[in-house]
């Protein structure tokens, strides 16, 4: 489990690569397992296993500190959970295949990649600063920033392809 009170006092740094390996149950699992095999293979094909690893920790590690910023004086706050790091992945694989379409389920409709991480990004940040459920909505957001950072930084001319790609 992640700790950030524990973090933020000098001890369990270990937390924040630990924690992306435990889920709450099987469908966590499941949900990111699914959407890492839905993403992760043919991003993993563009960009090379080497920076595909890498980004799947700089994902897990940006989305555990993120997340020990914003709790780092809440003593009861745990987080789990590999989605920093599966959001990553899905957003830097929105910037690489900009003309795919997804579907949020349970809704069966697809629509454009871009307008999914729009209404995805709109709905996390919204269910961060409302929500006291046990989804660390924190942890998707900078998972997906974290992604998009290191398209930026690793591969440049795929943002400037993202943006010629959206204005049609």
């Amino acid at each position: 489990m992640l700790r950030p009170y524990v973090i933020a006092r000098g001890s369990g740094y270990w937390q924040l690569l630990s924690s992306g390996f435990v889920h709450a149950d099987l469908a966590h699992l499941l949900f990111n397992c699914i959407t890492f095999y839905s993403f992760g293979f043919a991003l993993e094909r563009v960009i090379g296993t080497g920076y595909f690893v890498t980004l799947y920790f700089v994902g897990l590690l940006v989305s555990g500190i993120g997340t020990c910023i914003k709790h780092r004086n809440e003593p009861n706050y745990a987080s789990l959970g590999a989605s920093g790091a599966i959001l990553a992945v899905l957003f830097a694989s929105i910037i690489y295949f900009p003309s795919s379409r997804l579907m949020i389920l349970p809704f069966p409709v697809p629509i454009p990649a871009p307008l999914f991480a729009v209404i995805y990004l709109a709905f996390s940040y919204y269910s961060s600063r409302t929500s006291k459920g046990r989804i660390n909505h924190d942890a998707h957001l900078t998972g997906a920033i974290a992604g998009v950072a290191f398209v930026a930084l690793t591969d440049p001319h795929r943002i400037a392809a993202l943006i010629g790609y959206l204005r049609g």
